[in-house]
């Protein structure tokens, strides 16, 4: 039934957005700094999978693990390399740099890819699965929107894996609540961030990889994407894991009804800013976003 498609095609939308908030919310845990240009780092992690896979020929998965490693490295280097000189300085300068090194990221791509749209081969890219229904017609599902959800899971539960039950994992956690008391516990603070940013870099790549056949092709400016993916963190909370992916959940799944069940008009108009309409929404009523009680810092 068209529903179900709607449904499972919103999941999987939220699915991405989710990961973003992810890269986003794990940073600001960590460091209460936010990252604008997380979705050019995304961008940067798909762009590298494009010249594995489509250029140096490297078989799908291949060429995605090693994206996705490269990507994280260059997370790592960035926090090392820039982002810890400002130490101390206010957020402004934070963003301010962030929204900058975004402007440069996505020249640079332009520059090395240019700016028409590109595309690599998926093991799964075009394939449907068709459900039959009786008088009611069929349902057609997307098995690349499947693959995103089913990626998402895993990751997810990964993620929570590693915080809970690895030694680093958990030292990520101890710096995310109280860096003082965490260096005074022998615990290499600056390295755990630089790691922290790895894997917010490292999980955006994964969602760009898991975007890919869904969009057919990408450009530099694939990272505006991001920007919804912003306000999936907000209406989460922005400390809160959990409320990162629900909150992109949200978003993904209002887009496709309001494509879907509007008006034509109105669904133009409409469907692209609805998860800016439910961010403000919940600003007004929950400032702290729907997680935000769950995930207060210890003293």
């Amino acid at each position: 039934m068209e529903l179900i498609q709607v449904l499972v095609a919103g999941i999987a939308q939220g699915c991405v957005y989710g990961l973003i908030a992810l890269g986003f919310v794990l940073i600001y845990k960590a460091t209460e700094q936010v990252n604008f240009a997380q979705g050019d780092i995304m961008m940067l992690g798909m762009f590298a999978a494009f010249t594995l896979i489509a250029i140096a020929g490297f078989p799908w998965w291949l060429g995605a693990l090693i994206g996705i490693a490269i990507t994280g490295l260059f997370g790592f280097c960035l926090d090392a390399a820039v982002l810890r000189r400002i130490i101390g300085q206010p957020q402004f300068a934070v963003i301010i740099l962030t929204i900058a090194v975004g402007f440069i990221f996505r020249s640079v791509a332009g520059g090395v890819w240019g700016a028409d749209p590109v595309s690599f081969d998926t093991p799964y890219g075009g394939m449907v699965i068709t459900i039959d229904e009786n008088e009611t017609g069929r349902t057609v599902l997307d098995v690349a929107e499947l693959a995103i959800i089913l990626g998402t899971v895993v990751l997810v539960g990964a993620l929570y894996a590693f915080f809970r039950f690895t030694r680093i994992g958990v030292a990520m956690q101890a710096s995310s609540q109280n860096q003082l008391a965490a260096y005074y516990m022998g615990i290499p603070v600056k390295y755990v961030i630089s790691l922290i940013w790895g894997i917010s870099a490292a999980v955006s790549c994964i969602a760009g990889i898991l975007l890919a056949p869904k969009i057919a092709t990408f450009d530099p400016d694939v990272g505006f994407l991001a920007i919804t993916a912003f306000a999936a963190a907000v209406i989460g909370g922005f400390g809160s894991l959990p409320g990162a992916v629900l909150g992109g959940l949200i978003i993904g799944i209002t887009e496709q009804l309001a494509q879907a069940y509007l008006p034509g008009e109105y669904a133009r108009s409409i469907a692209p800013v609805s998860g800016f309409i439910i961010m403000l929404v919940v600003l007004l009523i929950r400032p702290d976003g729907l997680f935000a009680q769950i995930q207060r810092k210890k003293v």
